[in-house]
């Protein structure tokens, strides 16, 4: 029975000690987003960058979110994956609103 007891003891200190660093980083996008192929192509190519957890977009509010492992990755890694997919992304400031100021024609995916 102890030995079960210490084995499980360390086992919860193992896991408390190699907690994750999870953060979230909003982005948008030039080309912005504007169907559903564009959002389809971010989360298909995004999703493999290492560290991502999740990938949220929003094209109304021209939004991605990501949550992410920062210690496998970080937000200029992130952008960087957008660049392989022929968008430029930047970090959304807190209370920004980002408004969609370009033509429908530069979409990608038309």
């Amino acid at each position: 029975m102890k030995k079960i007891l210490l084995f499980l003891i360390a086992a919860l200190t193992i896991t408390v000690a190699g907690a994750k660093d999870i953060k979230t980083v909003v982005l948008t996008t030039t080309p912005p987003m504007h169907c559903e192929g564009c959002e389809k192509r971010i989360k298909d190519n995004i999703r493999f960058e290492k560290g991502v957890k999740k990938i949220e977009t929003n094209v109304e509010q021209q939004t991605v979110t990501i949550t992410y492992d920062a210690d496998k990755t970080t937000v200029e890694n992130l952008i960087k994956g957008f660049e392989k997919i022929k968008y430029v992304a930047r970090e959304v400031n807190d209370g920004e609103q980002v408004k969609d100021t370009q033509e429908a024609q530069q979409c990608p995916n038309m």
